[in-house]
């Protein structure tokens, strides 16, 4: 039997070419269902599509900024490194191997900068492994060329510039790739300090730092691009999951939506082959499959519309809220709340998620627990009534929320707050119409 898996509505109406035409397609596709089934979120939504951009290892939602900086700051180095070297020429025992590497330096920067200017800001794997080999050459014809002088940490100069060679590189491939070739660098620029020279007071310090002017600017990089690519997923998340705030008390929600648009299609395509006689009544046992598959998750679909409110989708599309907020809402008291309200829950769960990290991996940092109704003192008619927000951070500590955070919180309605066991535990009573005008 094949591994991949079978998806009714993906099947092709008689006539369509929509099956995987070759084990490789199938494999892939396969994989990619897994991949969107862990994550939770379908590869046809808007919310998948903006994640997945924002998480790819090229320089994609600004990242090619960076790689511009990063760049800069490496021709700045290497005009640096190769003014340096003509100034102290004469003190080289044998210069044209160092300058054989700047000059391979230059020819492989040019090569790169020409590359991207072409072809985008992209770098495959094959030609970063290329970079690697040309940036090993110049690093050993640099070796070579001071390897009389015994003092790596004064001579060395287009060994140098190869670390800040990598810095724009941190923009463009994934992390993993960056750190081995710095690990490979500095392991190399130790074992050639270890062999080739002496370690005394004069020349210890000089490979420090060279070490560091070789290792940090790179790595230090890496973490930026890092904590950049975070900033960005994280409002962007934050962004799609905003739009929930004024949407019905009722309602599919974004995910669902390209959901309901898929079957719309699917419902359209069966339609049109029984009008046009390509699929003649009565249906065969494929075309009735389909068409019985299709009936049950609109029903679905419909009966999800009228039990699913604004929060739920609000979390469960979001990458962020999604695996770190926890929601019990059973009478779908969460629709009654206003945009106001809505605005403020949503901004004091997403200072209280904090990082999303918690000590026992599957408890959720933030849980929030809607009614039962109640008065409490609180004024209710029969327009109005009190549905009580209990909200219960464990993911940040109360001396590190804001005062957004406390902001967020009053928009709620009046709150109270206490710290048990850790635990925040915060209680906010919103007054709320019986009848939602949403």
């Amino acid at each position: 039997m094949s591994g991949v898996p079978e998806d009714t509505f993906g099947r092709g109406l008689p006539g369509e070419q929509n099956a995987p035409r070759t084990r490789r397609e199938a494999r892939e596709r396969y994989r990619g269902t897994e991949r969107r089934q862990a994550r939770g979120l379908p590869s046809t939504s808007t919310g998948a599509r903006s994640l997945r951009q924002a998480a790819q290892p090229g320089a994609s939602l600004g990242a090619g900024h960076l790689g511009l900086g990063a760049a800069v700051l490496t021709g700045l180095e290497a005009l640096g490194g190769i003014v340096f070297f003509l100034v102290h020429w004469d003190d080289y025992t044998n210069p044209w191997m160092t300058a054989t590497a700047w000059a391979l330096f230059v020819v492989a920067a040019s090569c790169v900068l020409a590359t991207v200017l072409t072809y985008g800001e992209r770098l495959t794997g094959v030609a970063f492994g290329l970079i690697c080999v040309v940036l090993a050459c110049i690093v050993t014809l640099d070796f070579i060329g001071i390897w009389a002088e015994h003092d790596v940490g004064h001579f060395a100069t287009a060994a140098m510039a190869a670390g800040f060679a990598l810095l724009p590189i941190t923009t463009l491939r994934p992390a993993r790739e960056v750190v081995a070739a710095i690990v490979a660098l500095g392991l190399a620029f130790v074992v050639y300090a270890a062999v080739s020279t002496p370690l005394t007071t004069e020349t210890l310090p000089g490979i420090v730092t060279m070490l560091a002017v070789t290792l940090v600017p790179p790595s230090v990089a890496l973490f930026v691009v890092h904590r950049f690519r975070q900033l960005v997923q994280r409002e962007l998340d934050r962004v799609l999951v905003q739009s929930n705030v004024g949407a019905p008390q009722f309602a599919v929600g974004m995910l669902a939506s390209d959901e309901l648009a898929r079957l719309d299609l699917a419902a359209e395509k069966l339609l049109d082959a029984v009008a046009n006689g390509s699929d003649p009544l009565p249906l065969s046992d494929a075309s009735a499959s389909v068409a019985a598959s299709l009936a049950t998750e609109l029903r679905l679909h419909l009966i999800e519309g009228r039990r699913e409110t604004w929060l739920y989708h609000a979390i469960t599309e979001s990458d962020n809220l999604g695996r770190s907020v926890a929601v019990t809402d059973p009478s779908a008291l969460a629709g009654h709340l206003t945009p106001a309200q809505r605005d403020g829950l949503l901004q004091a769960l997403w200072q209280m998620v904090g990082d999303g990290r918690t000590q026992q991996p599957g408890v959720p940092v933030v849980s929030v627990t809607l009614g039962p109704v109640g008065s409490d003192g609180h004024p209710v008619t029969d327009d109005t009534m009190d549905v009580p927000v209990v909200i219960e951070s464990r993911g940040v500590p109360r001396r590190r929320l804001g005062p957004a955070a406390w902001t967020a919180l009053q928009r709620i309605g009046p709150y109270t707050d206490s710290v048990r066991d850790g635990v925040l535990h915060v209680t906010a009573h919103c007054v709320v119409n019986r009848h939602p005008q949403m």
